[in-house]
């Protein structure tokens, strides 16, 4: 027996530890529980737990009384073990009852998953066909298939509030159908809204697990490691969450009481909120997975793994103990003397990032990685022997580190000067002062002192940005600041005298003796007195500054000597002037019903009422003045032709006397 903790959440494995043959003495077990504290704390719920082979599918039945376990597909068809089917890998149907074999029946194809039907006593098997083929146990007969748009199926379920069944197809998609009128009512494409930006598929997501829990909600998960949460009234995923690894999803199951999600690959089981996806807890077996079971109304849960060995875990807080070993509730206590905690001390966190820049992405899904929440686990050694690889002086840089961090430990020790940061030190000395006075006032008045800027985490950016440097040469500044220029004055000459104690400190490694803080601290305030006068001072000085601003504004634009500028005409247009594109320009930016008066006060619209009650509106095109030359230039070419055109009436034809000629 072994106790993990994750998350705060233990875990206790029943099927781990080192078991004891059963033709030894009493006394002889009782002398290696002593030596051995593998032996003392195993703990064997059920004996010979073990299949023969692999073992791939494991369930329990609805009366909480039997665990089965097999190397096909099953589903027990009563509450017990009375009424079981199996699913062979040769296309052969079993039906057991509670005396062994009872008939055998064959599906075309090779079937990978089936659900029962209830109501209606139907049996629906899906496999390497487009079809899913249906066989009524009432009749004794198969039904019609129902044919799919997919070329294989993987896996199916059927809800049990309303009885919609649901197939997941080699396509990445899940097709919902009606029993009742064996029609498809719904589509999803799973596999399109599986791919997140932080995913890299490398092939198309197939559907590996498939289960409904309540009338609305299903899990559905893929063969690239997503797991993807439904609403049945959406076709986008309430939540989609990875587990990282890259391997196929083997098994989906919920846990209502506790809001859970369980979903196991072949490597972890993770346990994960289904409103938040937050983590919850999660367990790697020391094998492969190839399903999960959680026993019904209790913290048991089942593993069917690659080897004979079947896994036994405890979680308390999923629920209770079954009542066949309800004394697990008593010795939680007892198998905590000495957990085997999984926080990975001896494991370097990294993220996908991290891995890029060391060169180890090859590595995920091999057993150097272990996915957890957004990133992976690897062993400390591994990531300090690949980081000193990639660069050759880390170990210089976090000597120095090392050596920076003891100096500035042996520096606290001090006596610490105000320490002033890089940007606003003015300001910043302005607050600290202010800080002295409002406590030496809050002292004598015993009042509560406000919070100070400099140690707000909102204001630190104001103090360590340079964009947020106090211009002091700014009008606004100066105008609104009447007595900066005398009060800087004297904070600046401490300013001057904190620079030279901090240089004095890196120099000699020894406290400065400065100046004391209440020497300035007792001189006069009267220069208060006089801030209209100073403000007048700077409104002359700022006047001043502009009109030799201006000046030299005149001067450059008097020896700037302008150059013609070009422009070119689209294609199609005719240039008239600076100002008709001006004014065109202005006709543009303004609305429709502006230019429909402008136009009709020039005369070039026209609105009419008609008789059935609507208006007419006749609009005049302008003529450009080239049109305006051609149209004269056509009208006086017509006028010529008039003039000089002879007329042809003497051309008609007279009467001729004698034959006509032929």
């Amino acid at each position: 027996m072994q106790v993990s903790s994750l998350n705060e959440v233990k875990i206790y494995s029943l099927s781990c530890g080192k078991s004891l043959p059963e033709w030894l003495s009493d006394r002889k077990k009782r002398a290696l529980q002593k030596k051995d504290v593998d032996v003392r704390r195993r703990i064997e719920l059920i004996q010979d737990f073990e299949m023969p082979t692999v073992c791939t599918t494991i369930k329990v039945s609805k009366d909480g009384q039997y665990i089965l376990a097999t190397v096909v597909t099953f589903e027990t068809l009563s509450d017990d073990y009375s009424k079981i089917v199996f699913l062979h890998n040769d296309r052969y149907i079993e039906f057991h009852s509670q005396s062994g074999f009872y008939y055998k029946t064959r599906i075309p194809k090779f079937g990978r998953d089936f659900s029962y039907h209830y109501p209606s006593c139907d049996l629906y098997f899906v496999g390497a066909s487009s079809e899913v083929y249906r066989l009524n146990l009432e009749q004794g007969r198969y039904l019609n298939p129902l044919q799919t748009d997919a070329a294989e199926n993987n896996v199916c379920d059927i809800n049990s509030v309303h009885g919609l069944f649901a197939t997941g197809t080699v396509e990445g998609r899940v097709e919902c159908w009606d029993p009742r009128t064996r029609g498809r009512v719904g589509l999803l494409d799973c596999a399109l809204s599986s791919v997140t930006a932080d995913s890299e598929i490398n092939s198309l997501p197939t559907i590996s697990a498939l289960k409904f829990n309540g009338a609305l909600t299903m899990a559905v998960g893929t063969s690239t490691g997503q797991v993807l949460l439904y609403d049945l009234r959406s076709d986008k995923p309430l939540l989609v969450k990875d587990h990282q690894y890259g391997l196929p999803i083997k098994s989906v199951h919920f846990q209502d009481s506790l809001d859970l999600i369980l979903s196991a690959d072949s490597r972890i089981i993770k346990m994960w909120n289904k409103n938040s996806g937050k983590i919850f807890t999660s367990l790697e077996p020391e094998h492969d997975i190839n399903d999960v079971c959680l026993y019904p109304n209790s913290g048991m849960l089942l593993t069917a793994s690659e080897t004979p060995k079947m896994g036994i875990y405890y979680i308390p807080v999923l629920g209770p103990a079954p009542r066949w070993c309800s004394f697990l509730d008593n010795l939680t206590e007892e198998l905590e003397e000495n957990p085997e905690s999984t926080v990975y001390d001896d494991y370097k966190f990294v993220t996908k990032k991290d891995l890029e820049n060391l060169g180890l992405t090859h590595l995920i899904g091999s057993p150097f990685l272990r996915a957890y929440m957004h990133g992976f686990f690897m062993d400390i050694r591994l990531y300090h022997k690949v980081k000193l690889m990639v660069n050759p002086f880390a170990y210089e840089e976090y000597r120095k580190d090392k050596i920076r961090q003891k100096i500035e430990e042996t520096r606290t020790q001090r006596v610490q000067l105000k320490k002033l940061p890089k940007v606003n030190k003015e300001l910043a000395l302005k607050l600290i002062e202010e800080e002295e006075e409002r406590q030496k006032s809050t002292w004598k008045k015993k009042v509560k002192s406000l919070p100070n800027i400099l140690t707000d985490d909102r204001f630190k950016v104001m103090f360590e940005n340079p964009d947020f440097q106090v211009d002091e040469e700014s009008e606004e500044f100066r105008l609104l600041n009447p007595l900066v220029s005398k009060i800087s004055e004297k904070r600046k000459k401490k300013l001057r005298l904190l620079e030279q104690q901090e240089l004095h400190e890196k120099e000699e490694e020894e406290e400065p003796e400065g100046k004391p803080s209440d020497a300035e601290s007792s001189e006069s305030s009267d220069d208060e007195k006089d801030w209209v006068e100073e403000v007048r001072k700077q409104r002359r000085l700022l006047q001043q500054e502009e009109k030799v601003k201006r000046q030299e504004r005149l001067r450059e634009d008097q020896q700037t000597v302008l150059k013609p500028q070009f422009y070119e005409i689209k294609a199609g247009e005719e240039f008239r002037s600076f100002k008709d594109s001006a004014t065109k320009q202005k006709l543009l930016n303004k609305t429709l019903e502006d230019r429909l008066k402008l136009e009709a006060k020039n005369g070039m619209v026209s609105i009419a009422d008609t008789t059935v009650g609507s208006k007419q509106l006749t609009f005049t095109l302008k003529r450009s003045e080239q049109q305006k030359k051609q149209q004269e230039a056509e009208k006086l070419h017509r006028q010529e032709r008039k003039t000089l055109r002879r007329s042809a009436g003497h051309l008609k034809s007279r009467h001729r006397r004698g034959r006509p000629f032929h």
